[in-house]
């Protein structure tokens, strides 16, 4: 049986049991903490506890796997997600590497590597794969996916170079690929073809926030490449309402794609994108951005529209597992 690594350590791919394949437990960039947020709007206890409340709920509904894509440029920080694991029996969480930019790099990478001042191999491809292979800093928790975007700037030369790193880290490594796009601009289509051309295998590529889209030709020719659609942002109604993505992931139900997509929130137990006031974005902006909106107020709509049993845990339990197999 395959393995995948996770927070816990080695999990075999059929004990991964329902799984959200886009979650985030923080999205918290130390900077911005360290500097504005102690002693202002963030208590590190208050929101631990929180965190594990929120999680053992979420694995009350039936969840015992979530993938966390929280890479360099979202705040990344394994030693409170394993804080908050320790607390959460029957949980498996699986972590990323990679990087998350729009546009540029960050300055640590923009003067090293092939061609640049220091002249030398892409250390993007050395450090994503020693988080791979040896465990992020010195936690000893292993990434288990990789993760990169392409928004609707497109394949911007910093944009292009991390998704090439992925891709070949992921062939050196074997390790699967979610990249974030822009449903809008179509980019889940830039993404894939770069992916192809490097050799990236793309039935384990989760083409993330296809869900935002609900242009069926689109969808159907990103799965048709044998990527899985990430219809990952339930709740986010900003992108696409909620009856939408229903009507959406039902229609390729009828059309035979329950094989190639997988169900989350992207939502998170906090993130610092709004300062201290996540709570009330949720409360007020959006309600229903929350881990059990899949199982409470999804799935039976799914139901109701004639999406099979079989269907659905085709899209919570074995794609995830092909995905990581």
């Amino acid at each position: 049986m395959a393995t995948v690594a996770t927070v816990r350590g080695p999990v075999d791919t059929g004990d991964l049991g329902q799984t959200l394949m886009h979650e985030h437990v923080f999205v918290l960039a130390t900077e911005h903490l360290d500097n504005y947020g102690r002693g202002a709007w963030w208590d590190e206890e208050t929101r631990v506890a929180d965190a594990i409340g929120k999680l053992r709920a979420l694995v009350a509904k039936g969840v015992t796997t979530i993938v966390d894509p929280t890479v360099w440029g979202l705040g990344r920080y394994i030693p409170r997600v394993q804080r908050v694991v320790a607390e959460v029996p029957g949980l498996n969480v699986v972590v990323a590497t990679g990087l998350y930019t729009y546009d540029d790099v960050p300055f640590q990478y923009e003067h090293r590597g092939p061609g640049l001042v220091m002249d030398i191999p892409e250390p993007m491809v050395e450090d994503f794969t020693r988080d791979i292979t040896e465990g992020i800093a010195d936690t000893g928790v292993r990434a288990g996916l990789l993760k990169c975007v392409v928004e609707h700037k497109g394949l911007t030369p910093g944009v292009e170079r991390v998704c090439r790193a992925v891709a070949r880290t992921h062939a050196a490594t074997g390790t699967p690929i979610t990249v974030h796009t822009n449903a809008a601009a179509r980019t889940g289509l830039l993404a894939l073809d770069l992916f192809a051309k490097e050799g990236v295998d793309l039935t384990k590529v989760v083409v993330g926030h296809a869900g935002d889209s609900n242009d069926l030709d689109y969808l159907m020719r990103l799965a048709d490449t044998g990527a899985t659609l990430g219809m990952d942002r339930f709740g986010l109604d900003l992108y696409n309402s909620t009856a939408a993505r229903i009507d959406t992931i039902a229609a390729l139900c009828e059309r035979g794609y329950a094989d190639r997509m997988v169900l989350s929130h992207d939502t998170a137990c906090f993130m610092d994108y709004f300062g201290g006031a996540w709570d009330q974005v949720q409360e007020l902006a959006a309600p229903n951005w929350r881990y059990d909106h899949i199982h409470d107020d999804v799935l039976p709509a799914l139901r109701e529209r004639g999406v099979t049993d079989g269907q659905i845990t085709a899209m919570l339990v074995g794609n995830p597992r092909r995905y990581f197999s």
